[in-house]
């Protein structure tokens, strides 16, 4: 199964200058526990922008540069390279991390997606595609109110894709 996992604002923004806008600690622990233990695969720019391997998963980084060195990281040329591993893995729910280019490859590879939905526009230049709820339904969402610790309201919001 591939899966798009992204925190995503009201406005579709997912990034600025290679950064999340926003810090909700309440996402980045749900971030680790739905990814922990499988393959992700994200662009070089997010990798870049984490500084380093996520810890109890298999990184899987697609670039064109053909040296890029990424410790404890499997680098490929394209998207469909990173799911061939994957697969050959026998991973059973590859995550694809971003970034907005790849996220819009692999939006007609996945099955599911996971959106942290966060209530707040934010500038950016980064942003997720756009997908129809024709193809797409929701079949979970978990509401968060803004709290002391997270300063948006947000939801975990997980759609299957019902068309293809």
């Amino acid at each position: 199964m591939i899966s798009l996992i992204a925190a995503v604002a009201e406005n579709n923004v997912i990034g600025k200058n290679n950064k999340l806008p926003w810090y909700l600690p309440e996402d980045l622990k749900y971030f680790k526990r739905i990814t922990d233990g499988h393959h992700v695969i994200m662009g070089r720019g997010t990798y870049e922008s984490l500084g380093n391997a996520l810890s109890g998963r298999t990184n899987i980084i697609i670039t064109r540069q053909k040296d890029y060195d990424a410790p404890q990281c499997i680098i490929v040329g394209d998207l469909k390279s990173a799911f061939t591993y994957a697969e050959e893995h026998d991973e059973a729910e590859v995550f694809v991390l971003g970034g907005g280019d790849v996220f819009s490859q692999a939006l007609s590879w996945a099955d599911k997606i996971y959106i942290t939905r966060i209530f707040h526009s934010f500038p950016g230049d980064t942003f997720f595609p756009e997908f129809s709820s024709a193809e797409w339904i929701l079949i979970s969402e978990e509401r968060h109110d803004a709290d002391t610790r997270n300063k948006y309201s947000f939801a975990f919001q997980v759609y299957e894709y019902i068309k293809r």
